[in-house]
């Protein structure tokens, strides 16, 4: 049925608006800054839509969550990197905080790969979490080119969310996701049962 392939096609309209911004500042379009806002946040909604849809149509197989795993990662890749050319000084003088974030964000995908030869697609509350404060970071970024408390508020809550993740992953015996926590990794390795929000989580 059509209707099946929202949740997929929400996941590909995240991907081509993130590689049609990139285009956009190629391409010098008039009043970049707001189509990249534009874009994101019909990004977000997008991204919170598609999994309650195919959760609602009982369609949210894990090929699905990793290809919105994969998706949501370069869409924020190219909306922060459109905000980087937008706003370099910033980036420049938050260079080494900037790189540690992205450091464990790359370490996250290393230990997923070195253990199950999988990509991550925790899907965490608390990574969702994170999400919305780096998507208020960004429109910040976009309309001043500085921040002060929400850009530390979010580079710290991106460091623990990362180490989160990691420690879900080894935590894990076997390849899972939409894991809402550390508790529920730690109930799924012991053979329990966990019980996910229909509405968050798959």
């Amino acid at each position: 049925m059509l209707k099946k392939q929202i949740p997929f096609a929400l996941i590909l309209l995240r991907l081509f608006l993130g590689l049609l911004l990139l285009a956009f500042y190629w391409f010098k379009i008039d009043y970049f800054k707001y189509y990249a806002i534009t874009f994101l946040v019909i990004g977000l909604l997008s991204d919170i839509f598609d999994g309650i849809i195919a959760r609602k149509l009982n369609i949210s197989t894990p090929s699905l969550r990793r290809w919105d795993s994969s998706v949501d990662l370069i869409f924020f890749s190219c909306i922060t990197l459109g905000t980087y050319l937008s706003c370099p000084l910033f980036f420049r003088n938050n260079a080494t905080l900037i790189f540690v974030l992205l450091g464990l964000e790359a370490l996250t995908y290393v230990v997923s790969f070195t253990k199950f030869k999988k990509e991550i697609a925790t899907h965490s509350i608390g990574a969702k979490l994170w999400t919305l404060f780096l998507f208020t970071l960004l429109i910040e970024l976009l309309l001043h080119c500085q921040s002060t408390f929400l850009f530390q508020v979010t580079i710290w809550l991106g460091v623990i969310t990362r180490l989160e993740i990691i420690a879900i992953i080894l935590i894990l015996k076997n390849w899972s996701n939409d894991i809402p926590t550390v508790y529920h990794a730690i109930q799924l390795r012991k053979g329990k049962t966990i019980r996910k929000n229909k509405l968050f989580n798959g």
